[in-house]
């Protein structure tokens, strides 16, 4: 029997619900967090906790990796895409909601101090301004690996009067091949950027973005903050190295299609702990759990891409899928199926030279 505490390196979504795990499960555990909070990288961003990747409805599937809903977590019922001429929105059951929308940094009610707040309360200790080294971490959970960056984003949070609103925006003119997007839940706003090319033109792509918007909009910006990031992606992940278990984008586990990896994150945590307790190699069960996934989310990057031809028409109008509701068909992104494992070499050329240091 391990007569040792599981040592986590980062406070983050993927190592706290590791921690929750082993901890329940009656394992000592303690965690190592370089900044002074759980999720002081963030300032107070909105992003999606999506609900579309599988079958399986994303708070119930948290339930079942012993991860309760003490965030703010708001449902959007509807999602409105548009290239600025052409626009489809998109309608979704209040019981199956495309996504939720949580908050990321320290604010009272973010994901990432409902996390530390369930990790406290399952009793593992947090060692907050402390490092460990990578070789001496059970689980490393440290977030992106620099030279693996695929995609940055820049933007606001704000104060406003505008109705809540979840629209993308697609166009090449404003955010080359990547997308920016205006999110509203209860008077509080998110405007960004996101860049999969040309990061250099981040600064002047987010003044776009904001002229864009405001052409679409009338509405008020009151105390905007800085938020912004980068994500990170590998397809020849190591999952291992000596007794260290990688998790999350340490581990280089993202959504290359669009960048949505809170879900991926708690399950890579979530998995970790698993063969922790269950004694199982976590090499074999990572690469068979998220490989076919990771692969699958690189061509659909590929595919998304070949479809913005022609400002994204294709994607936006709204005779496209009228039949299914003209909802966009989002789990075909996720599957690898036999088309896609086709399109597969194509698709890792065309990325390996766009990002030469991913490791894919």
């Amino acid at each position: 029997m391990r007569k040792q505490p599981i040592k986590i390196a980062g406070a983050g979504p993927s190592g706290l619900t590791a921690a929750i795990n082993l901890r329940k499960a009656g394992i000592d555990v303690v965690v190592y967090e370089k900044r002074s909070d759980a999720g002081k990288r963030f300032h107070g961003d909105l992003q999606g906790l999506e609900n579309w990747s599988d079958d399986r409805h994303v708070l119930d599937y948290l339930a079942q990796m012993n991860i309760g809903v003490n965030f703010d977590c708001d449902p959007f019922l509807s999602q409105t895409i548009t290239n600025g001429e052409e626009s489809r929105t998109s309608f979704y059951d209040e019981d199956s909601p495309l996504c939720y929308l949580v908050k990321r940094g320290t604010h009272p009610g973010s994901l990432d101090q409902g996390l530390k707040q369930q990790a406290l309360k399952a009793g593992v200790p947090i060692h907050f301004g402390e490092t460990i080294s990578l070789e001496e971490a059970d689980i490393v959970a440290t977030g992106t690996i620099s030279r693996e960056i695929f995609a940055v984003d820049k933007g606001i949070i704000f104060e406003t009067d505008l109705e809540d609103t979840n629209i993308f925006l697609i166009n090449d003119d404003v955010a080359y091949l990547g997308y920016t997007y205006l999110l509203v839940t209860g008077g509080y706003g998110c405007m960004c950027t996101v860049l999969f090319d040309r990061f250099q033109e981040l600064d002047a792509s987010f003044e776009r973005t904001k002229a864009a918007f405001a052409k679409m909009f009338d509405f008020e910006i009151r105390d905007p903050k800085p938020v912004g990031g980068v994500g990170g992606f590998s397809t020849r992940n190591i999952f291992q190295k000596g007794r260290s278990l990688y998790v999350g984008e340490a581990a280089g586990l993202q959504d290359m299609l669009w960048g949505f990896g809170i879900r991926t994150a708690v399950e890579s945590g979530y998995l970790a702990a698993r063969c922790i307790i269950e004694e199982r190699d976590y090499t074999s069960a990572a690469q068979t759990f998220f490989q076919d996934r990771l692969k699958a989310t690189l061509v659909g990057r590929f595919l998304w891409e070949q479809a913005g031809r022609g400002n994204y028409s294709f994607i936006v109008n709204e005779r496209t899928n009228a039949s299914a509701g003209n909802r966009l068909d989002l789990t075909f992104f996720y599957n690898f199926n036999r088309p896609q494992k086709m399109i597969y070499p194509l698709a890792v050329r065309a990325m390996r030279r766009r990002y030469p240091n991913l490791r894919i």
